[in-house]
C-alpha cells in the first residue's frame, strides 16, 4: 500500500499581513495611550470622584462619607436650586443667539469681503485685544458703562432721549447679559470666520455668474458651508456661559443666581455634597447641549 503525503499549511505562523496589522494596532495603542491616560486621570476619575460625593452625608458644619441621596433630593426639591438651573439655561440661550447674531455679521466680512490675508489676521487679532487684559477687568469695565452716572446714561440724557437715568441697566440680569456677549463673542466670531474663509471663491463666482442674488448665495452657499463653525462657536460659548459665576456675581449684584454661583456658594460653605450635586447637575446639561449640537452637524465629516 502506498501512503500518499500532502503538505498541509501550518496554521500556528503569522502570515505578514496579520503580523503588519498588529504591529499597527500596537503602535496606535501606544499612540493613543497617553491620551486616554491623561483622560481617565484628569477627568474620568475627577468626575467619578464628584459623582460619589454627591452621595456623602452633608450636615450644617461638616461631610462624611456615608452614602445617603438627601443631598439630591434637597436639590431636586428646592425652589432656589431649580431656579437656579431655569435662570442658567436662559441666559445660555439668550447669549448663545446674542454671540450669534453679533458674531456672525463680523465673520461674515472678515472672511467673505477681506480678501487679504495680513487684514484678515490684523481684524480676528483685534478682535482678541480684550483678551490682553485680566477677565475680572473686562467684566468690572462695564460698570461705569452701565450705572445710573454711567457713560451711556450721561449720553442719552445729553441728547435728550431719557429724562432720568435707566436703572436696568445695571445690577440686573440684563447687565449680565451684555457682559456676557460682549466677552464671549469673540468665541463665535473665530471659527465662523475660519470656515467662511475655507469656501472657494469660485463657487461664489459661478452662483453670480448664473445670475445668483447675494441673498441666495449666502442662503445656499455660505451659510450651509459656515455651519461647522457656528456649531464649533456655539459648543466653546456654550461651555464657557452655562460654567460662568464672577460675570453674573460681578454685574448682577448678586441678584442672579446661577448654578455655577450655586457651586462657588456651596464651596465656600464648606458644603461639599451640595456643591457636587450642583456640579453634576451642571456636567450633565453641558454634556447634553454639546451632544445637541454634535448631532446637527457632523463636524468629523464637515471639518
Amino acid at each position: 500500500m502506498t501512503t500518499v503525503t500532502t503538505d498541509m499549511p501550518d496554521t500556528t505562523e503569522t502570515s505578514p499581513a496579520a503580523a503588519r496589522e498588529a504591529n499597527e494596532r500596537r503602535r496606535a495603542l501606544m499612540l493613543l495611550s497617553p491620551g486616554l491616560l491623561w483622560m481617565i486621570l484628569f477627568m474620568v476619575l475627577p468626575m467619578l470622584m464628584v459623582i460619589y460625593v454627591s452621595f456623602w452625608t452633608q450636615t450644617t458644619f461638616a461631610v462624611n462619607d456615608t452614602l445617603t441621596t438627601a443631598s439630591w433630593e434637597r436639590f431636586l426639591s428646592s425652589a432656589t436650586y431649580l431656579g437656579a438651573i431655569g435662570t442658567t439655561l436662559r441666559i445660555w440661550a439668550i447669549v448663545l443667539v446674542a454671540t450669534l447674531v453679533v458674531g456672525y455679521p463680523v465673520a461674515l466680512f472678515i472672511g467673505l469681503f477681506v480678501k487679504n490675508q495680513t487684514v484678515q489676521t490684523a481684524l480676528l487679532v483685534a478682535c482678541v485685544i480684550p483678551f490682553w487684559t485680566s477677565f475680572l477687568i473686562r467684566v468690572i469695565a462695564w460698570r461705569p458703562m452701565l450705572g445710573t452716572e454711567g457713560a451711556i446714561n450721561t449720553i442719552l440724557m445729553n441728547l435728550g432721549l431719557i429724562n432720568e437715568p435707566l436703572t436696568f441697566l445695571l445690577f440686573s440680569e440684563f447687565s449680565v447679559l451684555v457682559g456676557m456677549t460682549q466677552i464671549y463673542c469673540v468665541f463665535m466670531v473665530g471659527p465662523i470666520t475660519f470656515m467662511i474663509s475655507r469656501i472657494d471663491e469660485s463657487t461664489i463666482e459661478a452662483a453670480r455668474d448664473l445670475g445668483a442674488s447675494f441673498g441666495t448665495i449666502f442662503r445656499r452657499i455660505v451659510l450651509p458651508l459656515s455651519m461647522p463653525g457656528v456649531i464649533v462657536g456655539a459648543i466653546f460659548v456654550s461651555v464657557m456661559v452655562l460654567g460662568e459665576f464672577a460675570t453674573a456675581a460681578s454685574l448682577s449684584g448678586r441678584k442672579v443666581n446661577l448654578l455655577g454661583n450655586i457651586i462657588v456658594s456651596q464651596v465656600g460653605s464648606l458644603k461639599w455634597a451640595f456643591a457636587a450635586v450642583a456640579g453634576v447637575v451642571l456636567t450633565i446639561i453641558i454634556t447634553a447641549v454639546i451632544t445637541l449640537a454634535l448631532r446637527v452637524v457632523d463636524l468629523r465629516k464637515e471639518m
